[in-house]
């Protein structure tokens, strides 16, 4: 039953706290449930478990029932790797040619994470190659070309939107020529349930669930290669794929896309993006109509998600390195409350809230626990992991282990202990 899967997604703390099952984390908002994690360490940071060489792309790992499953792509094909979460060991590899859709260059490599459901693994390619795996073993249950079977719309940089698995269904980010702009497939198949009619077509944010008056719904920021430029936060009856609102947000450069998926507090929904609208906060009435509840152009985050908690919003804004700062918000009133560069150490960081404080994730390397509250930030411990450009996979944690991604240099996941003695 739908609503029983959402309860399981509300609910879900005390029996997957220790797993990171799906992009943005058992709450879909980068927060962990976890306690009891290493507060500080030495200068070179806490103690490396072990690490994996990868190829490459910006797929962050999903971690659930003792493995880690790693996206990556080298050799003109894309892979999906299962480690052995505590040594790191290879426990299975598949692997297919790659090919993208991208009409802006890049290599075909992943950019959309794994999704970890029911004993499935399930992957969303460059090329939008779909497949659903076998958590044990790696063997395919199912596979979809879904370029193919619904002749999507072109891209910039290839498919990005992770997949949403609620209970029987993966919902997918499209965008299709008929205007099919998400569709929920058949878990166990991979045949369509449903299809969410809008001319908006995929973004790279990816779909999130959220219960909105007591309905269960699927949020979607969505907005494709259109010129000019259309896109914005569409909510979704999550047992129909009907559109119950539609609300405008998206650069107005043709050449920009929509990263940071929905946060949702309460029944407000915060939308952002990077290029020169910044960020949104909606709010959904009872009869689901949408209303902009305030609009803060220098809340723009880019390539990351806003965290919530208790009424406020963190997150690191700015596109661009030079001008990237964090910052905190006030989600009643769209005030800005506080902006620091915490010494320029982190740029465009990704954030964890957990065990009473935030870890953060900078785009070169560097990791430090924060604390950020309505009065302001402070970095409470750092260390430099490694010195490369484009750390933008979000960290995983998952039973007091942290993974990192590092991208360039030498592409690796390593595998960090934060478990306190």
């Amino acid at each position: 039953m739908i609503g029983a899967r959402f309860l399981l997604v509300a609910f879900a703390a005390s029996a997957a706290a220790a797993e990171w099952p799906h992009f943005l984390g058992p709450t879909y908002n980068n927060t962990s449930l976890e306690t009891g994690l290493l507060h500080a360490w030495p200068k070179g940071g806490p103690a490396k478990l072990w690490e994996y060489a990868k190829g490459f792309g910006h797929s962050a790992p999903a971690v659930s029932a003792g493995r880690v499953v790693v996206f990556h792509a080298t050799g003109g094909e894309e892979i999906i790797d299962a480690l052995d979460a505590a040594t790191g060991e290879r426990k299975w590899r598949f692997s297919y040619a790659a090919k993208s859709n991208a009409q802006y260059g890049g290599d075909p490599a992943p950019k959309s994470n794994p999704t970890i459901a029911n004993g499935r693994v399930f992957t969303l390619g460059a090329g939008a190659a779909l497949h659903c795996l076998d958590l044990a073993n790696g063997k395919v249950v199912w596979r979809r070309d879904l370029a193919h079977d619904y002749k999507l719309l072109p891209t910039f940089f290839g498919q990005g939107s992770t997949p949403l698995a609620l209970g029987d269904e993966l919902i997918v980010s499209l965008g299709t020529g008929d205007g099919k702009s998400l569709v929920a497939l058949d878990a166990a198949t991979g045949k369509e349930l449903w299809a969410v009619k809008h001319a908006w077509g995929s973004s790279y944010a990816s779909p999130v669930p959220a219960t909105l008056h007591g309905r269960e719904c699927v949020l979607a920021f969505q907005g494709g290669m259109d010129d000019p430029p259309t896109g914005g936060l569409l909510v979704i009856d999550a047992k129909t794929g009907a559109v119950l609102s539609a609300t405008p947000h998206r650069a107005k450069m043709f050449a920009s896309v929509s990263v940071s998926s929905p946060v949702v507090v309460g029944n407000r929904v915060f939308i952002a993006e990077g290029y020169t609208e910044g960020g949104l906060c909606v709010e959904i009435a009872p009869d689901f109509s949408a209303t902009a509840a305030w609009h803060a152009p220098k809340f723009d985050t880019y390539l990351v998600s806003a965290v919530p908690l208790d009424g406020y919003l963190y997150a690191a804004a700015g596109m661009h390195q030079q001008n990237a700062e964090f910052a905190c918000y006030d989600v009643v009133s769209g005030k800005e409350l506080w902006r620091a560069d915490l010494g320029g150490k982190f740029q465009r960081a990704s954030l964890i809230r957990a065990d009473g404080a935030f870890l953060c994730l900078g785009e070169n390397g560097d990791l430090a626990w924060l604390d950020l509250s309505p009065r302001g930030a402070t970095v409470k411990a750092h260390a430099k992991l490694f010195h490369a450009p484009e750390t933008w996979s979000p960290p995983v944690l998952s039973d007091g282990r942290l993974y990192v991604c590092q991208n360039q240099t030498k592409p690796r996941v390593i595998c960090y202990d934060l478990r306190a003695e």
